[in-house]
C-alpha cells in the first residue's frame, strides 16, 4: 500500500471522521463503521485532506482535466481544498466548481459556484463517500446541462465495498451506468489491513471484536 494511503487511513481515524461502533446509516443498514467528512473542520485538516485527494486524483486521472466539481454541500470544501493542493503539488491550475441546491436569480446568478463550465471541459467529480450512487444520479444531469463537457471520473475518500442498488458496489455501478471511472483514496479492505490489531497513538481501532462485526456486516451487505 502506498505511504500516502496509510497516512490517510490514520488521518481519518485520528480526525474522528472514520468511526467504529454501532451506527444506523441513511440507507437503514446497521453498520459497525461510519464515515463523515463533515468532521474535518480545521485549516490543518482541510489542507491535509486536499493533499490526499490531489495525490489520489493524480494517481488515477493524471493532470489531463480542467475542472474539479464538488456537489453541494460536502463537495464544496472538498473541491476547493483539492484544487489548491493540486496546484501546489503538480503545478497545474485547475478550476473548482460546485452547485447550489437552489438556483440564484440575482448577482452571480445560476446554479453554479466557482468556475463556469464550457464545451470541451474535462471534469473530475469529487465526493466524500458514495453508498447508493444517488448523488451522482443528481450530479451528472447538472454537468451535462452546462454544455458539451466530458466527465473523466469520480474520486471519493472511501470505497465502502458494500452493495449499492444491486449486487455490485456503488462505484462499480456508477462506472457501468455512466461509463466513467470511479475510484477512492482508500478501500475499506485497506483500512482493515492497516488498522486491524495495529495500535496507533496508543489506541487499537479495529480489535478482534470489531473485526468480527465488520466481517459479519460484509457477509450481509458486501458487494459481489
Amino acid at each position: 500500500m502506498e505511504a500516502y494511503k496509510e497516512e490517510f487511513i490514520e488521518f481519518m481515524a485520528l480526525s474522528d471522521v472514520l468511526k467504529f461502533g454501532d451506527f444506523t446509516l441513511k440507507s437503514g443498514r446497521k453498520a459497525p463503521f461510519f464515515m463523515n467528512a463533515g468532521s474535518y473542520v480545521t485549516g490543518t485538516q482541510l489542507r491535509k485532506l486536499g493533499q490526499y485527494y490531489a495525490k489520489a486524483i493524480y494517481e488515477h486521472y493524471g493532470a489531463d482535466f480542467d475542472v474539479l466539481f464538488g456537489p453541494a454541500y460536502k463537495g464544496i470544501p472538498l473541491s476547493v481544498a483539492a484544487t489548491v493542493a493540486f496546484s501546489e503539488l503538480y503545478g497545474k491550475d485547475i478550476r473548482y466548481c460546485s452547485n447550489r441546491k437552489e438556483a440564484k436569480d440575482h448577482g452571480d446568478a445560476g446554479i453554479l459556484l466557482g468556475s463556469s463550465l464550457k464545451d470541451g471541459d474535462r471534469v473530475v467529480i469529487i465526493e466524500d463517500v458514495t453508498t447508493s450512487g444517488k448523488s451522482i444520479d443528481e450530479t451528472v444531469p447538472i454537468l451535462k446541462a452546462q454544455g458539451d463537457v466530458e466527465i473523466v471520473g469520480l474520486i471519493v475518500s472511501l470505497n465502502r465495498m458494500e452493495r449499492g442498488k444491486g449486487e455490485q458496489s456503488a462505484l462499480e455501478e456508477i462506472k457501468e451506468t455512466y461509463g466513467f471511472d470511479a475510484h477512492a483514496i482508500v478501500t475499506m479492505a485497506e483500512v482493515i489491513e492497516h488498522l486491524y490489531n495495529h495500535p496507533y497513538q496508543g489506541r487499537i481501532y479495529i480489535d478482534d471484536t470489531m473485526k468480527q462485526a465488520i466481517d459479519a456486516y460484509y457477509e450481509q451487505y458486501g458487494a459481489k
